[in-house]
């Protein structure tokens, strides 16, 4: 699987924050045999956000797109309004399961407005900006996206009784 990583910061874009939570991601996913087809940093602003998106889903088209940041509540966060832009279909579980985990971890996760879904042959899947976070979050999803990944890519065998126990 190759996976690409935009971290949304306004700081970082502008090279006043160095970013942790990209290269932790890349870190986490070569653990799990992914292979990192690029990175990018861009500030907190839907068209940018939106443009690399869609960039890389149409073009580029790696299995997995993730972002890191811009998911709270504060006036700057827009990484999901960008990713609802981008989106062919919305796939609501993601979030669901990510917000359920953290909440078992800090209360503030409910504020998280975190979004995920299909463009193209494309799973994009947003995560907080803490680089923390990010990985607990998407360790929490982890075990679906592979199969994920491969429905959406075209894979018709049937389904049932994968992940039961």
């Amino acid at each position: 699987m190759k996976a690409a990583i935009l971290t949304v910061s306004d700081k970082g874009s502008r090279g006043e924050r160095e970013d942790a939570g990209g290269p932790l991601l890349q870190q986490w996913l070569a653990e799990q045999g992914v292979e990192i087809a690029c990175t990018q940093i861009v500030p907190d602003e839907v068209e940018q956000i939106a443009t690399a998106l869609r960039q890389w889903a149409d073009h580029d088209q790696p299995e997995l797109i993730l972002t890191t940041g811009g998911t709270g509540v504060s006036s700057r966060d827009v990484t999901p309004e960008a990713t609802l832009q981008v989106l062919d279909r919305l796939l609501p579980g993601f979030g669901e399961l990510m917000r359920a985990e953290s909440l078992k971890i800090t209360p503030m996760a409910i504020l998280s407005r975190a979004v995920a879904g299909i463009r193209g042959k494309s799973l994009i899947i947003n995560l907080p900006g803490s680089p923390r976070g990010a990985i607990e979050n998407l360790s929490a999803i982890w075990a679906a996206v592979p199969h994920a990944v491969s429905k959406i890519r075209g894979d018709s065998t049937d389904c049932d009784g994968i992940g039961r126990h």
